[in-house]
């Protein structure tokens, strides 16, 4: 028996803000969503699978237009004429509380109640899925509780939308244990709503597969879905990538580099080996500048023609199909900022006041004193924007880093940015 385990489409779901980025391929990642899902049709339908699974957010929220629900229908159908069944949960994004729109689904998918747990057996395949849909938005009951137990001669199925006992980045929505997983006597629990692929266990097994396609730089790397296979009783997986646009990061540190030049030298050869690793897709890169070096004056002096010089080189190396979404400076100056302010002349004297802001507390109350009537003017668009959260001790700090190498260069000597 094999089985395809995936979760998180969202189908449709906007890469929100690509335009802000100079060089970004806006119209290739448009559909990205949709062409990570048939991608997903196609694996199945080649590996000749028995049923997918899909553990929950088949969609991003409601519908724009019916295209979206029609696109996920026509999908299960292609399935359908290759006689491979569909068992699905829903998930926060896609309750029943959340959808104005419906479709009728092909006969060959099972949408799993969201009143109680609900199974579902195949005795051709000696398969019982067991599962419940979200009924609204925010569960917070431990619905695994309350699944039944497993049906003996049968591999049993769990199909849960979960953050187990608490993800990073999720909401903890119908949290639960593994032990409770465990005491259901499953042979597989097949998990939704966290974005990052984990085995969590293998006795049994419980996996999260990860969403089927990147839609920002926090969701790195290779996405796509579980490929299942279940011999004599033995349980293997092979992870299959689905997605057409990858994100990735390049963890650049400035020791040892003398120049700009020398800078874009080694950042193109990092360039080369994250397309090559991403196998013809599109890949979009957040730089990371680290590290302590002489480069650093030039860094703080001339941070935007630094951005573009880097933006060119991946526009050049990648033909196209690579771009920076962001880069964030991090590499510190060699003063010893704290080591600065002690002294009365002016320069100690700043320092000082730099030092002294650099609790969060102290920054919190520094930026809302500072800052709020900037905050009430910018754009809605421009204030959501994660570099941009002035309510965020991270990005406060980040902001203040800068502010310091900018003064350090200046003194320095350096050209002011």
């Amino acid at each position: 028996m094999r089985f395809l385990h995936c979760a998180d489409i969202h189908l449709d779901s906007p890469l929100r803000g690509l335009e802000r980025y100079e060089g970004a391929p806006v119209d290739e990642v448009r559909g990205a969503t949709r062409r990570a899902f048939g991608n997903l049709v196609a694996l199945a339908r080649a590996e000749r699978v028995d049923f997918v699974v899909i553990a929950g957010d088949l969609y991003d929220g409601d519908w724009q237009d019916f295209n979206t629900g029609l696109c996920f229908a026509r999908g299960m159908a292609e399935l359908g004429e290759s006689g491979i069944a569909v068992y699905v949960v829903r998930g926060n994004h896609d309750a029943a509380s959340r959808l104005t729109r419906s479709l009728r689904l092909p006969a060959n998918v099972h949408l799993l109640s969201e009143q109680a747990p609900e199974t579902r057996v195949d005795e051709r395949l000696g398969l019982a899925v067991h599962g419940q849909s979200f009924a609204t938005a925010a569960v917070i009951d431990d619905l695994a509780a309350r699944y039944p137990q497993a049906l003996p001669e049968h591999f049993n199925l769990g199909l849960l939308h979960t953050a187990l006992s608490g993800r990073e980045g999720h909401a903890p929505y119908a949290p639960t244990t593994e032990q409770v997983l465990r005491a259901k006597g499953y042979d597989y629990w097949a998990l939704g709503h966290v974005h990052a692929r984990e085995v969590v266990a293998t006795d049994p097994w419980v996996v999260y597969p990860g969403n089927l396609q990147g839609r920002h730089v926090r969701e790195r790397g290779a996405k796509g879905a579980e490929l299942v296979t279940v011999e004599d009783a033995v349980i293997s997986t092979v992870f299959h990538p689905c997605d057409v646009l990858r994100f990735d990061e390049l963890v650049l540190d400035i020791a040892g580099l003398a120049d700009l030049d020398a800078l874009l030298e080694r950042a193109q050869g990092e360039v080369k080996t994250h397309l090559a690793a991403a196998e013809g897709r599109i890949l979009g890169l957040r730089v990371r500048l680290t590290g302590t070096g002489p480069l650093q004056r030039t860094l703080a002096a001339r941070g935007d023609t630094v951005v573009q010089e880097l933006r060119a080189m991946a526009l050049e190396v990648g033909g196209g199909d690579a771009w920076l979404e962001k880069v964030l400076f991090e590499a510190r100056p060699s003063v010893d900022l704290v080591g600065l302010a002690d002294g009365d002349d002016p320069v100690a004297l700043l320092a000082a006041e730099l030092a002294a802001l650099a609790g969060p507390e102290a920054l919190l109350e520094f930026a809302d004193a500072s800052l709020k009537d900037l905050r009430l003017k910018l754009p809605s668009e421009v204030a959501v924007d994660e570099g941009l959260a002035l309510d965020d001790p991270a990005v406060l700090r980040d902001l203040l880093r800068e502010a310091e190498d900018e003064i350090l260069a200046r003194l320095g000597g350096a050209e002011p940015s």
